[in-house]
């Protein structure tokens, strides 16, 4: 007799584990299904983002970061540190000891809130028999249950170039690029997204000779082009390299590296030798194994699983968040839904606001944003305000001995409603959550300009660019 649960959910990610415990405590008997493996084969929840994604990645670029400080920032604070060494070893291993106290929280989160944990891939039988689906469960023994509500939450995979598959020691995806073992002399990324980007700069830090290929003729095409210059600069005078416009060709790897054929912005031919390539040009949603064509689960033209603004899908009682789904690849959209939909089976009203969903980018400095970019509002023939404040004009970046980049409002020309805040500088990602309050509850311009912020504080800025929006800043 298979186990019969209220709710089943099909991935341990941000997404599903977070939808799990949610259906867990609005009184569903809940079951959540996880195949990811830790290196001693037990369950390791988290999906990409604690495994091989957000969680390590920051703990690599914290290290580099600590790294690059003490080489070339320490002495500015009178600090005499000597030859500073780093050990690519014990960073990863640190990296690894992070993963792995994320992996056993969320493990204690699901025992906590009585969620019945199964390890192993998770893939649909058939309709059961009185309502819901029959699940099969393969792990180390294969068993199978039932769930009158089910949530797919099976996220996304790395994109790999066509005709040059990841074979993880030279051509690397996510997952090679966080396990690299000592630091390459030469390092090529393809694709100067958010992946590339904070990778190349983990790297970099460390010594290696970074070349990031890009193959659209603008830098961060999704970021406001104020900010994604601003970024520029500062990542070319840290000696990024970053080649727009260009169009890759072949790629031989070989038992030392990897040779790479491209024609630049200029249409001339390039070769680049690297040690190593990470390729980090999108991820596709994942749905294999999961057997959505022996149910007649609908899939688009990009094998994400098709779903409505509820995140229904085509089959009554099947539900699918997160990176296997429309919208933005971001862990803390997959969250937003999977809490919604599970509030949504309760019958209760789940709320997710596209519009006010975050994005960062951990670089040094950090980008982060919210809401519409300049050149969308313009597009969208928005009539908008404008206000800017460098962090250079603010006390506390100063002190820090950060002062890149700025803070950027932009607010309804009439209603003064703002309509996008974007940062680019030090603790940006902390930062934008104050214009992501402001903006879902429509606040104005005016508003942040008019609330008290601590002195000194990274937070001024804010303060200070809301006022720029009326050419009244007080500082600059």
């Amino acid at each position: 007799m298979s186990k019969q649960f209220d709710v089943v959910v099909i991935g341990g990610g941000p997404g599903g584990y977070i939808a799990a415990i949610r259906a867990a405590q609005l009184g569903f008997n809940v079951a959540c299904i996880d195949e990811w493996k830790n290196d001693k084969g037990g369950p390791a929840p988290g999906g990409t983002c604690t495994n091989v994604g957000c969680i390590p990645s920051k703990a690599l670029l914290q290290s580099s970061e600590h790294f690059e400080q003490a080489n070339h920032h320490f002495p500015d604070h009178g600090i005499s540190t000597g030859t500073v060494k780093m050990d690519v070893a014990k960073m990863v291993a640190r990296k690894d000891a992070v993963v792995k106290q994320n992996n056993d929280g969320i493990l204690y989160l699901l025992k906590k809130n009585k969620v019945s944990f199964f390890h192993g891939r998770g893939s649909f039988v058939k309709a059961a028999e009185g309502g819901g689906y029959e699940i099969k469960v393969a792990g180390a023994t294969e068993e199978t249950v039932v769930g009158k509500q089910v949530i797919l939450a099976t996220g996304s995979n790395a994109r790999a170039l066509p005709g040059t598959p990841f074979d993880e020691v030279n051509v690397l995806s996510n997952d090679g690029a966080l396990r690299i073992g000592a630091t390459p002399k030469k390092l090529g990324l393809i694709g100067s997204g958010v992946i590339g980007l904070e990778m190349g700069s983990v790297w970099r830090r460390l010594g290696a000779e970074v070349t990031i290929l890009e193959g659209l003729p603008t830098f961060l095409g999704a970021v406001d082009e104020q900010i994604a210059k601003e970024a520029k600069k500062a990542f070319d005078k840290q000696g990024l390299k970053i080649e727009l416009g260009v169009k890759v060709g072949d790629i031989k790897v070989g038992k030392k590296g990897v040779n790479v054929s491209y024609t630049n912005s200029k249409g001339e031919a390039v070769e680049l030798a690297v040690d190593k390539l990470i390729v980090s040009i999108g991820r596709v949603p994942n749905t294999i194994g999961l057997n959505a064509e022996g149910v007649g689960l609908q899939l688009d033209e990009r094998g994400a699983i098709v779903v409505d603004g509820d995140c229904k899908t085509n089959l009554p009682g099947v539900w699918a968040v997160g990176d296997v789904v429309r919208g933005p690849m971001l862990a803390h959209k997959a969250e937003e839904e999977g809490v919604a939909v599970a509030e949504r089976i309760a019958g209760q009203h789940g709320h997710v606001n596209f519009n006010t969903v975050p994005w960062v980018i951990y670089t040094s400095p950090e980008i982060a944003w919210v809401g519409r970019t300049e050149q969308q509002l313009k597009a969208d023939g928005v009539k908008y305000k404008a206000g800017t404040f460098p962090f250079l004009a603010n006390g506390r970046a100063r002190a820090l001995g950060d002062t890149t980049g700025m803070v950027k409002f932009l607010a309804d020309a009439t209603t003064d409603e703002i309509l996008g805040v974007h940062i680019v500088g030090p603790m940006a990602s902390e930062l934008i959550s104050e214009a992501v309050v402001a903006m879902e509850f429509r606040a104005s311009a005016e508003d942040i300009a008019r609330i008290c912020h601590a002195h000194p504080s990274l937070s001024e800025a804010t303060k200070e660019a809301a006022l720029a929006v009326d050419k009244r800043t007080l500082n600059f």
